[in-house]
């Protein structure tokens, strides 16, 4: 089943287009955080976004800006400020279609369809881990943090993937080690060791103190 975001301030639209969408068949949901539209999208996971451009604390011009740096998501923006200047904006930012207020529903549904057709015939959705703000994309093994990006190596995938799945616990280091080189062969202890450090110091590099502690005698936590 196909999940449709709906990030609309006005409840009683937000509230027929969730209607609409599920009486399609579609999953819907509709921001209720509207500073926190970013951390809501990663949790929800949709395959189609709806984005209004007038919303409180930052536009959606903003928030499809956020998302394109982390996700390939379709977005469709919808509003009544359907000037050409605003409709080339959306598009510059990321947008795959915009769709001017007032709609016909029969015509909105049929673009959503689509869309959803066309992106999801020829690629899989863009997968994405978040915590305190720090985003792994799983697609492309990148980090981003705060505008900033970072190309992460096969291990520091691996290693920010599995100890973000085990986030609040401690992953012992010889399940780290396990999971990374899976071989009947000898890994030196050392060898993960190294791997932190170099993880770490592209983490430092980008702002990211302390994000991976150690619990010395046991392994690594990200609280």
């Amino acid at each position: 089943m196909y999940k449709i975001f709906i990030v609309e301030d006005d409840q009683t639209i937000a509230k027929a287009l969730k209607g609409v969408m599920e009486n399609w068949g579609y999953s819907a949901t509709v921001a209720e955080d509207f500073k926190g539209v970013l951390e809501a999208l990663v949790a929800y996971e949709p395959h189609l976004v709806l984005m209004d451009i007038s919303l409180p604390f930052y536009n959606g011009y903003h928030w499809c800006n956020e998302i394109r740096k982390i996700s390939k998501v379709p977005i469709i923006f919808i509003s009544s400020a359907a000037d050409n200047l605003n409709i080339v904006m959306a598009m510059n930012m990321g947008a795959d279609d915009f769709i001017a207020k007032p709609f016909d529903m029969t015509v909105f549904v049929a673009k959503i369809q689509a869309l959803l057709r066309r992106t999801y015939d020829f690629a899989g959705q863009t997968s994405v881990m978040e915590h305190k703000g720090v985003f792994l994309n799983l697609s492309d093994a990148t980090l981003s943090y705060q505008n900033q990006k970072v190309e992460l190596t096969k291990n520091d995938y691996r290693m920010i993937q599995i100890l973000l799945e085990n986030k609040g616990n401690v992953v012992s280091r010889g399940e780290l080690m396990s999971r990374l080189w899976e071989s009947d062969h000898f890994v030196d202890d050392n060898t993960l060791t190294v791997n932190i450090t170099r993880l770490r110091k592209k983490l430092e590099d980008i702002g990211l103190h302390d994000f991976i502690q150690t619990k010395k005698g046991i392994g690594y936590i990200i609280s």
